[in-house]
């Protein structure tokens, strides 16, 4: 995340760790965060983050707060990677021309918001299907039945694999992309918000002209950064969420596009419903890209590298 530069397979060990930890301590709230969003005002079952997580924790135990997070955690590796990676590629690229610029930096980040949907699209899409399961079943809605496999029971919730199988023999390859269009909307601001910002507020902390900064400036410029971009694009998280969820009740709306989406929540719940999730959301970010930086910091890719034979030239 810092300009210096990191070997391939050590990002993506560092980005894998990063995630890997990150995911484990903050899905709870993220799980509370798509179902905050995905309620309407005729089905509202939630009121807070913590109510969510209490009535989530009665209703299906410890680990139905984990639902989905096989999904997660099999993905954030290569995710991390692709974002990471594309970011310092893009901004090696563009300081070859002289210094490295605010605009600069920003299209860096855009290059690399842009690059990692290609993971992240399906990613979300899984995900969502399964957190939301808890609050379909809670509220008695049915499932649709593009997301109920054959001859499985339909109050049963379906498991990330049988989504799988079932989007991609009903609709192929764009079945796992529904959405994408709200994700590029979503993950391009967020990282040219993110990735400048972390870069600037990381600068301040360093030690000298060309020393490193400390990793608790690391961190916690990672943390700040985080969470700025996450409330800033919370909107179309909110979008986003609405627009990949399968399920819905007979009192909720469905959508057609992200044009129409903004149209029904204006509508019908006013411009605060865009801010649903808000804080759980920066909740999530800020540790995520916090660890984030720590990994990076303590070189942990670089370490376990170094056990590795090397190769003689």
């Amino acid at each position: 995340m810092a300009d210096k530069q990191i070997s391939l397979p050590a990002k993506l060990i560092n980005g894998g760790i990063a995630g890997l930890i990150g995911v484990t301590c903050v899905f709870p709230i993220d799980l509370a965060k798509t179902r905050l969003q995905n309620q309407q005002n005729g089905s509202r079952l939630y009121t807070s983050m913590s109510d969510c997580l209490i009535k989530t924790i009665r209703s299906e135990g410890y680990f139905g707060m984990y639902r989905g997070a096989a999904v997660n955690l099999t993905l954030v590796t290569p995710e991390k990677a692709i974002k990471l990676a594309a970011n310092d590629f893009f901004r090696h690229h563009f300081s070859k021309d002289g210094k490295l610029t605010l605009l600069k930096e920003m299209m860096a980040g855009c290059g690399a918001g842009t690059c990692q949907v290609i993971v992240t699209t399906p990613m979300e899409m899984l995900k969502i299907q399964l957190q939301d399961a808890g609050r379909i079943a809670k509220n008695g809605m049915k499932l649709m039945p593009e997301t109920v496999p054959a001859g499985t029971v339909e109050t049963k919730s379906p498991t990330a694999m049988q989504l799988t199988r079932e989007l991609l023999r009903e609709k192929g390859i764009a079945g796992l992309y529904k959405g994408l269009g709200a994700t590029l909307l979503r993950d391009v601001p967020f990282s040219i918000i993110y990735f400048p910002l972390f870069a600037n507020l990381n600068n301040l902390g360093k030690r000298g002209v060309d020393g490193p900064a400390p990793f608790y400036v690391s961190f916690i410029s990672g943390c700040l950064a985080g969470s700025t971009a996450a409330v800033a694009v919370n909107p179309v998280d909110v979008i986003k969420t609405r627009l990949q969820s399968l399920n819905r009740g007979s009192t909720e709306d469905t959508y057609s596009g992200v044009t129409d989406c903004i149209r029904k929540i204006l509508r019908n719940e006013g411009p605060s419903a865009f801010l649903k999730g808000a804080y759980c959301r920066a909740l999530v970010i800020a540790p995520l890209f916090g660890i984030a930086q720590v990994v990076y910091f303590l070189g942990v890719g670089e370490f376990i590298l170094s056990f590795l034979p090397k190769k003689d030239n």
